[in-house]
C-alpha cells in the first residue's frame, strides 16, 4: 500500500486514512510497512494535545465530542477524532457510527473522524489507536480526542496514551456515584457533569458537589488537583470552561516538565506491551505450536491437562524451538 509522506504531513485526509487503514492490517507484509512509515514521521509528532474522553454508556459521549470539537475548531483549532467503537466478540463486526453520530464535524475541513473497532482489544481501546494518533500529528492535527466504549478497563488503557483524561458523568449521582471506580477518580484529570440542561441543572449541582466530595478522598499523583466541571453538549454551555481547564493543565505540565515525564512512560509501557503482543503473534504463527495448541485445548476441554500445565508446556516449547 503506498503511501505518501508528503501529502500524510500536509494534511491530506484521504492518505492519513489510507495510512491508518495500513497500520490497521492484520497482514506481516502491511504490519512491515506500517512501522517503516511511523520511523519515516515520527519527527512530525508530538505537537499534538492527546484527550482521552470516556463515560458510561448513554452520557452523551459522541454529542460532547462533536459540540467540543467545532468549539476547538471555532478557536483555530484542527481535530482528529478516534471513536473506538465496540466489535463483537462472536462475529468481529463493529456498527462504526461515530461519523453519523457527529455529522455536523465530520463535514468541516478542519476534522478527522476516524471510527475503529476495537477487534477485541483488552480494555475497549482498539490496539492500534496509539500509531493512528502518531499519524493524526503528523497530518498537523493540534488536538486528537480519543473516545472509548466507556466500559470495563478502557478508562484505564486510554489513560495510558493521553496527555488529560476525562470522565463524563449524567446528572444523578445515587447509584452512579456508589458503582464508580475507586481507580476510575484516580485515573482522572477532571469529571465532567454532562446533560446540565433544562430540568436537570439542579440536580448536576448536587451531583458536582458528590463527585466534589469523592476527589477529596484520592490523593493527586501530580501537580494538578482534578476538577469537576458540568457542561450541556446541546446548550451548548460549559464547553468553555472545560477547554479553560484543558488548556491550564497543557500549560502548566509543559512548563513544569510533567507533559515529558508522562509521554516517556507512557512510550515505556506501550514497549512492554507490544512485546507480548509480538510473542503471541509469534506463538499464532508457528506451525509446529499450533499443532500442540489445538492438542492441549482439546486435552484441557477434556480434563486431561490443566490449563497451566498446558499453557507452560507450549511456551517452553516455542522457546526452545
Amino acid at each position: 500500500m503506498s503511501i505518501s509522506i508528503d501529502k500524510l504531513v500536509n494534511g491530506d485526509r484521504r492518505t492519513l486514512a489510507k495510512a491508518i487503514t495500513l497500520t490497521e492490517s492484520k497482514l506481516d507484509k502491511h504490519r512491515l510497512e506500517a512501522q517503516s512509515l511511523l520511523e519515516k514521521i515520527v519527527s512530525h509528532t508530538g505537537g499534538s494535545l492527546r484527550i482521552g474522553i470516556s463515560g458510561v454508556p448513554g452520557v452523551g459521549k459522541s454529542t460532547f465530542i462533536e459540540t467540543f470539537g467545532l468549539y476547538l475548531i471555532s478557536q483555530g483549532k484542527k481535530v482528529a477524532v478516534l471513536a473506538v467503537d465496540p466489535s463483537s466478540p462472536i462475529s468481529g463486526g463493529s456498527l462504526l457510527g461515530d461519523k453519523t453520530r457527529m455529522e455536523i464535524l465530520s463535514q468541516q475541513n478542519e476534522a478527522f473522524i476516524r471510527p475503529s473497532p476495537t477487534s477485541g482489544s483488552l480494555g475497549g481501546v482498539a490496539q492500534k489507536t496509539r500509531e493512528a494518533m502518531l499519524l493524526c500529528e503528523a497530518a498537523g492535527y493540534d488536538i486528537i480526542l480519543v473516545e472509548t466504549v466507556g466500559v470495563g478497563q478502557s478508562e484505564y488503557e486510554v489513560a495510558s496514551m493521553v496527555d488529560f483524561f476525562m470522565v463524563l458523568m449524567l446528572p444523578n449521582a445515587g447509584d452512579e456515584l456508589q458503582g464508580i471506580k475507586k481507580g476510575i477518580l484516580e485515573l482522572a484529570d477532571s469529571i465532567v457533569v454532562n446533560k446540565a440542561d433544562s430540568d436537570s441543572v439542579n440536580l448536576a449541582k448536587m451531583t458536582m458537589g458528590h463527585y466534589k466530595n469523592a476527589l477529596r478522598l484520592v490523593h493527586p499523583t501530580s501537580f494538578w488537583i482534578p476538577r469537576v466541571l458540568s457542561c450541556s453538549s446541546i446548550e451548548k454551555r460549559g464547553i468553555d470552561d472545560i477547554w479553560k481547564m484543558i488548556s491550564e493543565y497543557h500549560s502548566e505540565a509543559k512548563k513544569n516538565g510533567e507533559l515529558l515525564t508522562k509521554r516517556a512512560v507512557q512510550n515505556k509501557k506501550w514497549m512492554e506491551k507490544l512485546i507480548f503482543e509480538m510473542i503471541e503473534l509469534r506463538l499464532k504463527s508457528n506451525k509446529e505450536i499450533q499443532k500442540k495448541w489445538h492438542k492441549f485445548e482439546d486435552d484441557v476441554s477434556k480434563g486431561l491437562a490443566t490449563p497451566f500445565n498446558a499453557a507452560k508446556d507450549i511456551v517452553e516449547s516455542y522457546f526452545q524451538n
